[in-house]
């Protein structure tokens, strides 16, 4: 469907969980208390405001928490997802630490594709922004979803003075593997506040020193916001999101639903509306239809991050579906 701006709107977000095996320091607090399970929905309610998504016309899903994988059932859910009748892409978010045991049924079911969050491939740093020694999984899984002709995306989000000079060493990854890097301006999340984000442009700079002959690629690459770039170098493709500093707004195809059941319009507003309760009471595809239809027509026209006087910004993105 289309909202009020006349966008198309076929891409939805599932947060499945917002509990998480790392505490990524920019993402996650140590002290964060975990939503009770009784108030996460169940995943035949998640698959039937699925359907009903489907008859509003949104074809591609991805999964995402927290961390998915730490959710008991999420193969079967996953299965589910990708044969309900209409969808035409399930893909996933993770941190990749506990990706490999899954990587052949991940691939057997039909996943279309895996998106893996990597920040740094230091050890020391890895740990110390994680809180984990995980560096070694996260790369085993990296090598063996790309043999398993899963198709992989890894996701960086550069940080001044703590990962911003390894950026071409991890752009590198596409060099040798057919992954696409890409590098997501830091989002002002609560945890993120104390660092200092690394502008797209000056991430483009920095490749363009390694990689020259960096031109932008014309061909699809999914569904989301990314704007990539090719080098006769490079198995892969090198993306960036620049949520802050290069607006994308007016071409925004997306709608978040959280762990919780909120059908969330835009990262920066409060905007949208609970679909715990009225999937609970027994609401049927059709009910449910209606009520996601009105809150979609009236999507927010644009986000106000970085706009001095504005109040508004995210919370906790564990919650929300990173």
């Amino acid at each position: 469907m289309t909202d009020a701006q006349g966008r198309i709107i076929d891409y939805m977000r599932i947060s499945i969980t917002d509990r998480c095996n790392l505490r990524c320091k920019y993402c996650m607090p140590d002290d964060l208390p975990s939503v009770c399970h009784h108030s996460i929905l169940r995943y035949e309610e998640i698959l039937r405001i699925c359907a009903a998504a489907v008859g509003l016309g949104i074809r591609n899903f991805r999964v995402t928490g927290g961390e998915p994988l730490v959710r008991r059932g999420f193969l079967d859910f996953l299965t589910k997802l990708k044969q309900l009748p209409g969808a035409e892409s399930v893909s996933i978010t993770t941190n990749g630490v506990l990706l490999e045991p899954y990587l052949d049924d991940l691939a057997a079911m039909g996943l279309d594709g895996i998106n893996i969050s990597l920040d740094t491939l230091n050890p020391q740093t890895y740990r110390e922004l994680t809180g984990t020694d995980a560096l070694d999984a996260v790369l085993s899984s990296i090598h063996k979803a790309v043999v398993a002709n899963l198709r992989v995306k890894l996701n960086c989000v550069p940080l001044l003075g703590i990962n911003d000079r390894e950026l071409p060493e991890i752009a590198a990854l596409a060099q040798t593997l057919p992954v696409d890097v890409r590098f997501i301006e830091l989002m002002p999340t609560e945890a993120g506040r104390p660092f200092r984000p690394v502008p797209g442009e000056r991430v483009r700079n920095i490749l363009r020193e390694r990689y020259p002959d960096l031109r932008p690629v014309t061909e699809w690459r999914g569904s989301g916001p990314a704007r990539y770039e090719q080098s006769d170098s490079l198995l892969g493709r090198i993306g960036y999101i620049d949520a802050l500093t290069g607006h994308f707004c007016r071409a925004c195809n997306r709608i978040r639903l959280t762990g919780e059941g909120f059908l969330k319009l835009c990262l920066y507003h409060d905007a949208g509306i609970s679909l715990r309760e009225l999937v609970r009471s027994g609401a049927t595809v059709e009910e449910l239809q209606q009520v996601m239809a009105a809150a979609i027509e009236s999507k927010p026209e644009h986000h106000y991050f970085g706009d001095a006087g504005m109040q508004g910004g995210i919370g906790n993105m564990s919650r929300i579906g990173g």
